[in-house]
């Protein structure tokens, strides 16, 4: 996965990129701070696939919130505002400017102003990324969105408002004591004036100190506050490649909400008639307009971890996935790829699942070569994953199709081991390393293939060799139940 990181200034925003495999911070680039700086950044996004950044927070040589903090809140509420369902990480951050500036001079090269924001940013991100976990990327609590926006900026402001009232507050304690020592003051000699000056300086220092500790412990309090506040209104939903629709209605059924209604934590869950009215509602996508009549949305929602509220309707959650197929289609030029075929993009997207549930990623542009040679010969799929899923529609628990036998013999326009030709639609949610080896098969000629139980894959060019490969490496795996 990758994450951005950005270095918030008010002239300029140094970004970077990491991957959590390979864990090295990298500057990519230096925006203006214009109006353009929201596109910049919602493209850089795009582009690296991520929804997940890092803003380096500001912090004093003591560790203190600076006035460039409360910048760096304000913009990251414009941020969300911008890039709805975006997530966010604040790194603390001090003197990652002037370590830039050192790293830039280190290397004896001409470098401009704006590299060293650049330089800032991968240094934020790499202080991010060394103590990165899997498991924060399951955690909402700094994950900030459009709706929080008004609840964070009012609580930035109640923050700024309450730091003033304590300085007026405290101000008024020192005039105070100070009218107070200069009473007492006229009853000493002139000797006795310094001794005031001094003690006044000391009343001065102490309630300074108690000024800044008190801001700090309040806006800890009311950062902690918001993270806590937003946990408890969003959850995460996921749909993993080669997931059905039948898979992800079970997955919806089980999400845990907690309602913005109630002030506990008691879970609410999405009904079995909110589920089936949202997938069988109709949707406003070019993409989807080209279906057969009657298709379902299999296929069409593309794998990805996104963020909701608690109160988000399934038509929404579906909607954001829907989404994320039509930037894959468009961005990959799928339809066009599919056409150069012979396919249209249902057929393509309707291969592309096939392919998803018979291989691993990097046996797919292979296995989707034997499809597509054996569509061109008119030779059967013969494929047993469409087999499973004819049946996993009129008898999932298999009260009736009891063996692979009677499985293998189902009347269905999804069992391709009787019928020519494609299914009648897609049997899975195919991931892009399946889509793109539809678009762009191996260079190859086989026309069998099978997984082996060392789970190697095994190709062939004719039946005779294949049935040898089933004797030879597939004795359990090629017999398991459909």
């Amino acid at each position: 996965m990758k994450i951005i990181g950005l270095d918030v200034g008010e002239k300029r925003i140094g970004v970077a990129k990491v991957d959590t495999s390979t864990k090295i911070a990298l500057p990519v680039t230096t925006l203006e701070v214009d109006g353009s700086e929201w596109n910049e950044i919602s493209k850089i996004i795009r582009i690296n696939g991520t929804n997940f950044i890092v803003l380096g927070m500001p912090r004093s040589n003591e560790g203190n919130q600076t006035k460039q903090s409360l910048y760096v809140l304000q913009f990251a509420r414009n941020l969300v505002e911008k890039i709805p369902g975006i997530r966010i990480k604040f790194q603390d951050e001090s003197l990652t400017s002037v370590m830039a500036e050192e790293r830039l001079k280190a290397r004896k090269k001409k470098y401009e102003k704006g590299e060293i924001d650049a330089e800032a940013a991968s240094i934020i991100l790499q202080d991010f990324i060394e103590s990165f976990k899997p498991s924060d990327l399951n955690d909402n609590s700094s994950a900030v969105n459009s709706a929080e926006k008004n609840v964070l900026v009012s609580k930035v402001e109640n923050a700024t408002e309450t730091a003033q009232a304590i300085a007026r507050k405290e101000s008024d304690k020192i005039k105070l004591n100070g009218k107070k020592a200069m009473s007492k003051a006229k009853k000493f000699t002139l000797f006795g004036i310094p001794i005031i000056i001094i003690v006044l300086g000391l009343v001065g220092a102490t309630v300074a100190l108690k000024i800044r500790d008190h801001i700090r412990a309040e806006r800890e309090a009311e950062i902690a506050r918001i993270e806590a506040e937003m946990k408890a209104q969003t959850f995460t939903f996921t749909i993993r490649p080669g997931e059905t629709i039948f898979d992800i209605k079970k997955s919806l059924a089980a999400v845990e909400r907690v309602s913005a209604d109630y002030e506990g934590d008691i879970p609410i869950h999405y009904t079995t008639e909110e589920i089936d009215d949202a997938f069988n509602a109709s949707y406003d996508y070019v993409f989807l307009a080209n279906r057969p009549e009657g298709s379902s949305l299999e296929g069409y929602l593309y794998g990805e971890t996104h963020e909701f509220y608690s109160d988000a309707a399934v038509e929404e959650i579906i909607k954001k996935y829907l989404d994320g197929m039509a930037t894959v289609i468009s961005e990959n030029d799928l339809t066009t790829k599919y056409n150069a075929r012979g396919l249209t993009l249902h057929e393509g997207i309707t291969l592309a699942s096939v392919v998803q549930k018979e291989s691993p990623a990097a046996e797919m542009p292979t296995v989707a070569q034997v499809f597509l040679t054996r569509l061109s010969y008119g030779i059967p799929l013969g494929s047993d994953v469409t087999v499973s899923y004819a049946v996993d529609i009129v008898d999932p628990d298999r009260n009736i199709y009891k063996d692979n036998a009677a499985a293998l013999q189902i009347d269905s326009c999804y069992n391709t081991r009787k019928r020519g030709g494609l299914p009648c639609g897609p049997i899975s949610n195919p991931g892009l390393s399946a889509l793109l080896a539809v678009a762009n098969p191996s260079d190859s000629a086989y026309l069998y293939f099978l997984t082996g139980d060392d789970g190697v894959m095994y190709y062939s060019y004719t039946e005779a060799e294949h049935n040898r490969n089933a004797y030879l490496h597939c004795q359990n795996l090629c017999n398991i139940s459909l």
